[in-house]
């Protein structure tokens, strides 16, 4: 069902239910960020460019447009930059994703966006910044945190660091960090002062602000600063993975004296295992353990470790996650319109949120945000849905997006 006929209006409900957002469209943390912001509640209207759509993924499929409307207008035409100016005046916050400067030029930088709105919250996302030496350079998630110090932690002793696919940097370190800067800009601006201001959200700043705890306990001699050789990096035997009979894992997290007793009980090497605070013996204990989960399955063993506080978890697959016991009963996943999907989160009492709708179409709500936001250039200026117009092979950013995954 396209979006134009299952979501009309305004988004209802949630704590942001009132904020109007203006998403100028662009790929990766940008698009998660106003998701996040459209399944608290706000109205995000995301404006497309003709002929776009989404990086390798169909616009109908892009569950990071979700909750959200959608119009097209070309930002390289005199026509469609005043239409989104109209847009701004209208909003409480604005977010892009480009390349530094490639806002000014287009004609929507802040000094225009908060001339016309001097309470706009102008939220920018980029990879390295907008200034130092590598500001105008392309990146991917994988630089960011390669030169963070997050990347150099993962992955075992011997070999390459391991990618955790595009979560730790674009979204963790990118998206969430734009979000938390533009609520707290938005706090600000409905404050006494009344005052909007930019948001300088970067992947290399966020991600290194989640090493925070971790730089602490490498000054106070607690962490070395190398792979799998600490507690929380895979370096004890009792925080780490495990193989199983049948080629699953088996997580485990008994970092805690009385967690790891029960964990050792019920893996039956109470017996056999040397103490755990002697680190020479860390290697015959991890071998021990190896061995024991070795011989059952992962089905076998997820039935052992049920219901007990050893902290043992079976690693799951993302098609296997939504039919864990835990997930499936507090309905961290989610169907809509097909679609198998994470809930939003987190949750609240008072403002409960929903998928109301699913991925935005490009252009599919142009007359409804012209009549919903007052800006009747909406419909003189925008380009055909997406829906109306031939579907391209594949999909390409911008010249002068921020090109992350």
């Amino acid at each position: 069902m396209a979006a134009a006929e299952e979501h009309v209006g305004p988004p209802a409900g949630g704590p942001l239910a009132g904020v109007r957002v203006v998403e100028l469209a662009g790929i990766g943390p940008g698009p998660f960020a106003a998701m996040t912001l459209a399944d608290l509640g706000a109205d995000v209207v995301r404006v497309d460019r003709p002929g776009g759509g989404s990086l390798a993924v169909p616009a109908e499929y892009d569950v990071t447009n979700r909750n959200k409307r959608s119009v097209v207008l070309d930002l390289k035409q005199r026509a469609g930059v005043a239409a989104a100016l109209s847009l701004v005046e209208r909003a409480d916050v604005l977010i892009e994703g480009f390349r530094p400067e490639v806002a000014e030029r287009l004609g929507v930088g802040p000094e225009v966006c908060l001339a016309r709105n001097p309470r706009l919250v102008y939220g920018r996302m980029t990879g390295w910044g907008q200034d130092g030496p590598l500001a105008q350079r392309a990146g991917h998630d994988i630089g960011y945190i390669a030169v963070t110090g997050a990347l150099g932690m993962t992955g075992p002793a011997e070999g390459p660091p391991v990618a955790p696919a595009n979560l730790l940097g674009d979204y963790a370190g990118g998206s969430l960090y734009l979000v938390i800067g533009v609520l707290a800009a938005l706090q600000h601006a409905r404050g006494p002062q009344g005052a909007g201001q930019v948001v300088d959200a970067a992947i290399v700043d966020g991600t290194s602000h989640l090493t925070a705890m971790l730089q602490g306990l490498l000054a106070a001699g607690r962490w070395q600063d190398r792979r799998a050789a600490n507690l929380l990096d895979g370096g004890c035997p009792f925080y780490g993975t495990y193989a199983t009979s049948d080629g699953g894992f088996m997580a485990v997290g008994a970092l805690e004296p009385a967690f790891y007793a029960e964990f050792v009980r019920l893996l039956g090497v109470a017996d056999q295992a040397p103490p755990r605070d002697d680190l020479a013996g860390w290697e015959t204990l991890r071998e021990l353990i190896a061995a024991r989960f070795a011989s059952r399955t992962r089905a076998e063993w997820t039935a052992v470790f049920q219901d007990t506080d050893a902290c043992v978890a079976p690693v799951l697959s993302l098609t296997e996650a939504p039919s864990h016991p835990q997930l499936a009963a507090r309905g961290t996943y989610v169907e809509h319109g097909g679609i198998t999907q994470p809930a939003p989160a987190p949750r609240f009492s008072a403002t409960p949120t929903r998928v109301a709708s699913g991925p935005a179409r490009p252009g599919a709500h142009t007359a409804e945000v012209a009549r919903d936001w007052d800006v009747p250039a909406l419909t003189a200026t925008a380009g055909p849905a997406e829906a109306d117009r031939p579907r391209p092979a594949a999909s390409r950013p911008r010249e002068g997006d921020h090109p992350t995954p």
